[in-house]
């Protein structure tokens, strides 16, 4: 290798090299910058709250645990560090004690939230333990305002109240806690008497085994009742006797890193111990053997232990709904009981006792075994005092022990949250442009302190939805965050003078509920996304954009105002030579053209691919080649056949030919083309060409490779499926939406005549298009009600006030699509068989519908394949009420379809609703909300609604 080589060589190692430490560097930090946060190896968060960020250690009184900054799971910007103050350095405590953060300014005089924490990276419906500790070691300097009183919520529901009574006690508490969402919050709240403070928060993850009385739905608060002869208040105790040395057992000898504190000495027992290992694998698949239950108590005299609690002052909390019962105090205790033999009894002995709960004997006869854990769990309902006695049995030898005891209160978690998707977003949103307002905790609950800026909408049995969001003049800077798109139920979004930058993002355009956009004022530039400007113009949206110097209102690309000015200047200095220039081009494209005699395939092929088939007309050729000759019918209708074919681009469209024998013929085929060229709509199919070529007519359209929704419900599609709830209401509303821009965004207006579910054809992931303009009409919209022409349509969707009369009007295609909402609540078709008097007959689905519905039987409606829990039926009862609706004569008493659309956007929350409490691991009330439906709902189908229809089915349908 030449030395000038190898030179270039050597350079282009150490450039690599050095790209290589730079690499690792940023994932280095990246990594560290990741542990913030989130569960640690051992599935633990150890924070001690006050140290600088950047710091941490191991903790060597748990054999290396690691405690890290709080800074990472603080809101940024929130609270203060402090460290505590002598004499209450004491050296012999643990180091988390020596700080706090502090939360001043917060709330004075009212209740308002100090801080909040939060843990992520959580398993949705998993257990977890959570401690919180407190040292106020006079670290404010202000030791004579104590006490110091402020309340500790889990989540959006309150946990206890922390009352500092003393500069040198140590305050822990603790809750096992299932949280609904990834993530879980811990936050202070000032309620006017002394600052929140903090010293030490821990999350440790538990196994699926572990509490199983811990839900969504209710946590576990562990007792906190002081004990004269123990040390701290928390009610976790193991029975070893203190000696010399006061020993606290946690993690390593817990697993979970439960605290088990002494129960102190008591004249009125002993103790027996072991040195054996005891076998714990009952009480917690896994774990080894711990010291922790190798002791135990026994009475020092007699066979009976007693213990006693009774309830903190402030407890007020509501009945249980683990127990439904409405018992004085409202409270529910949770009595854990932990039992090992310690000793080999010889054949002759044995220990039995009767386990008794104020005196009611709650297990009788109790033995424990030989090196083996058990726990026996208990409940005690009602305030007051509490008595738990461990009774030797008479033909008992031995008095009774006991190794360990827990005693939890179960607190309901009746204060819901906002839906975890939302709130993330929200939390993403704060954490981008690094807002600091009051948004701490959840931004919706408790309602006393939702965010300000938001609007919430609130349910007693679901979580809450973000609906409103004002961000105008809150100093944003940078591009429109993602994370906005994430708020699928915002409807209005005013995010005005700022300084936002960069282009409309398109994800504004899919937010399905979202009526107004203010983006007027920031530094916005290019391009409006086509679909915010489709929603404008058919009216679903208000768009303010003023006041963005570089943004084009008409959608089209564009260029910064300068660069336009510049080109404008440009082109107007250089208008002559390109006139020249444009004349010399026109002639030499003429003369070409001429010349040019190649086939029109070839040239259309040639055209560039971004709008070559954008009402395109093509040849009988041309559809041959694109149908490799006819091969492959995909369908049948009115028309003609419809065949499968292929674009140059390998994009699948479907061919419809207009056959020899067809009813519907040039006027029918023009008429489909033409409105097929007006109407541009996300739920109406797409037309990308047609052929008149001598006597061959046809229609060239997008493919919906899902087919038709007639096929789909009935089974035709035998390797799909069946349609889910969820899924026939999304398909229910995009049709509504396609047929209310007919109806309303089109000028003039368009009646569609012939709406079923054969015209609804399908995407493969079941977006849903109105299809089939053959009979569609236009009318005057304002300027008329109704234009009169001669009945067409499809026996049993036709409307039989415009069958009657040929007045047809919008409330026709209303009437054709309540029997389309029938078919995908019940999966069958307009022609429902019934036993008469005269046979089989067949009567109209209405009329069977309507039946069924006013004896209360929604089951016996809806269509069984979507199974009996797949579905809300109060969801599924509101668009049964509205399909029937929209069939009621005379026609002006029928919905419009924009008020059609906004019901079954309703229904679908409903189901969502439903859907997350199911999957969220809430369970499912769906199976059982039958008899919830409304009484008001059953009177709305009168017997006269009934007879009604009875002529509709007999014009409609006839006997079979």
């Amino acid at each position: 290798m030449a030395p000038a080589a190898a030179a270039t060589v050597h350079r282009l190692h150490r450039h690599r090299l050095r790209l290589l430490l730079m690499l690792i560097c940023v994932a280095s930090s990246e990594l560290v910058a990741g542990v913030h946060g989130q569960l640690d190896s051992v599935g633990f968060i150890s924070i001690d709250c006050g140290i600088a960020d950047g710091g941490g250690y191991s903790d060597e009184s748990t054999h290396g645990l690691r405690y890290v900054p709080d800074a990472g799971f603080v809101d940024a910007g929130a609270g203060l560090n402090a460290g505590i103050n002598p004499p209450y350095t004491d050296r012999n405590m643990a180091e988390r004690y020596l700080t706090v953060r502090y939360f001043p300014g917060a709330g004075a005089g009212a209740a308002a939230r100090g801080g909040c924490y939060t843990l992520r990276q959580l398993s949705p419906g998993g257990r977890y333990l959570v401690r919180a500790s407190f040292y106020y070691g006079n670290y404010d300097g202000a030791i004579s305002r104590l006490p110091v009183v402020f309340d500790l919520h889990l989540g959006v529901n309150r946990w206890t109240t922390v009352n500092v009574t003393a500069p040198d006690a140590t305050y822990i508490f603790e809750a096992v806690a299932s949280p609904p969402a990834d993530f879980l919050q811990v936050c202070l709240v000032n309620i006017g008497m002394g600052t929140p403070f903090i010293s030490g928060l821990d999350l440790r993850s538990l196994k699926a085994e572990i509490y199983p009385e811990a839900t969504v739905k209710q946590s576990l608060l562990l007792l906190n009742h002081d004990r004269p002869t123990a040390r701290f208040a928390f009610n976790r105790y193991q029975f070893w006797r203190p000696a010399t040395d006061y020993k606290i057992f946690r993690y390593p000898y817990d697993p979970y890193d439960r605290l088990w504190q002494p129960y102190g000495d008591d004249s009125s027992w002993t103790n027996v111990t072991t040195t054996a290992a005891v076998d714990v694998s009952n009480i917690s698949r896994s774990d080894g053997p711990s010291p922790i239950l190798r002791s135990a108590a026994t009475p020092a005299n007699g066979t009976r232990l007693d213990f006693s609690w009774s309830s903190p002052e402030d407890d007020d909390r509501p009945p249980s709904p683990s127990t439904g019962n409405g018992s004085s105090g409202g409270i529910t205790y949770l009595l854990l009981l932990y039992f090992a033999e310690v000793q080999r009894l010889p054949s002759d002995a044995a220990r039995l006792f009767d386990i008794l709960v104020d005196g009611a004997a709650g297990q009788r006869r109790y033995a424990p075994k030989y090196l083996s854990a058990e726990v026996v769990r208990t409940t005690v309902q009602g305030a007051g005092q509490h008595v738990v006695s461990l009774v030797a049995t008479p033909d008992s030898t031995l008095p009774p022990i006991l190794n360990g005891l827990e005693i939890y209160s179960v607190q309901p978690m009746a204060e819901l949250a906002t839906n975890s998707r939302d709130a993330k977003a929200m939390m993403a949103i704060r954490e981008k442009y690094e807002l600091k307002k009051n948004w701490m905790g959840d931004p919706c609950a408790p309602k006393a302190f939702a965010w300000h800026g938001l609007n919430c909408s609130y349910s007693s049995s679901d979580p809450a939805w973000i609906t409103a969001l004002n961000l105008s003049s809150s100093v944003l800077n940078g591009a429109v965050d993602i994370s906005f798109g994430d708020l699928k139920s915002l409807q209005y979004l005013d995010l005005s003078n700022n300084s936002l930058s960069g282009p409309i993002p398109d994800f504004l355009a899919q937010m399905p509920a979202l009526k107004l956009l203010d983006l007027s004022s920031n530094k916005l530039s290019g391009s409006i996304p086509p679909d915010l400007l489709q929603k404008r113009q058919n009216g679903s949206l208000v768009l303010r954009i003023g006041n963005n110097a570089n943004l084009c209102d008409d959608g089209s690309t564009c260029q910064p105002k300068s660069k336009r000015s510049k080109r404008i200047l440009a082109i107007a200095t250089a208008a002559p030579i390109a006139v020249a220039t444009l004349l010399f081009v026109a002639a030499v494209v003429i003369l070409q053209r001429r010349r040019n005699k190649q086939d029109t395939w070839m040239a259309n092929n040639t055209r560039p691919r971004s709008n070559v088939f954008k009402n395109r007309q093509f040849t009988y050729k041309d559809l041959k080649l694109i149908t490799a000759n006819f091969k492959e019918e995909i369908g049948q209708g009115g028309f003609g056949s419809v065949f499968l074919g292929y674009l140059e681009d390998g994009s699948p469209v479907a061919v419809k030919m207009c056959s020899k024998t067809s009813s519907q013929g040039d006027k029918e085929f023009l008429a489909e083309a033409q409105h097929l060229t007006r109407v541009h709509h996300r739920n109406l199919v797409s037309l990308i060409g047609y052929c008149k070529d001598k006597k061959h007519l046809a229609l060239v359209y997008e493919c919906m490779q899902g087919g038709n929704l007639e096929d789909r419900l009935r089974g035709e599609a035998s390797t799909a499926a069946p349609l889910t709830w969820h899924e026939r209401l999304k398909i229910a509303l995009d049709s509504a939406n396609g047929l209310e821009y007919l109806h309303k965004s089109c000028q003039p207006p368009l009646i569609h005549r012939d709406v079923k579910t054969r015209n609804i054809l399908l995407s493969g992931d079941l977006e849903a298009k109105i299809a089939d303009f053959g009979l569609t009409k236009a009318f005057a919209g304002d300027l008329m009600t109704h234009v009169t022409t001669q009945p067409a349509g499809t026996l049993g969707y036709m409307d039989p006030e415009y069958y009657n009369t040929c007045r047809l009007s919008e409330k026709s295609d209303v009437y054709s699509f309540g029997v389309v909402l029938l078919e995908l609540v019940t999966g069958r078709p307009p022609a429902v068989p019934v036993a008469g008097d005269d046979g089989e007959m067949s009567v109209h689905l209405a009329v069977w519908a309507r039946q069924k519905l006013s004896e209360g039987d929604i089951e016996s409606v809806a269509d069984a394949a979507m199974g009996g829990a797949g579905y809300d039926v109060n969801s599924v009862w509101k668009v049964a009420e509205l399909a029937l609706r929209c069939k009621e004569l005379p026609s002006r008493e029928r919905p419009a379809m924009a008020d059609v659309v906004a019901e079954l956007r309703e229904c679908l929350e409903l189901e969502a609703a439903r859907a997350m409490r199911w999957y969220g691991g809430g369970g499912s009330s769906c199976s059982t909300t039958t008899n919830n439906v409304s009484a008001a709902s059953v009177d709305a189908l009168s017997e006269a609604q009934v007879g009604e229809l009875k002529q509709d089915s007999v014009l409609e349908l006839g006997p079979r």
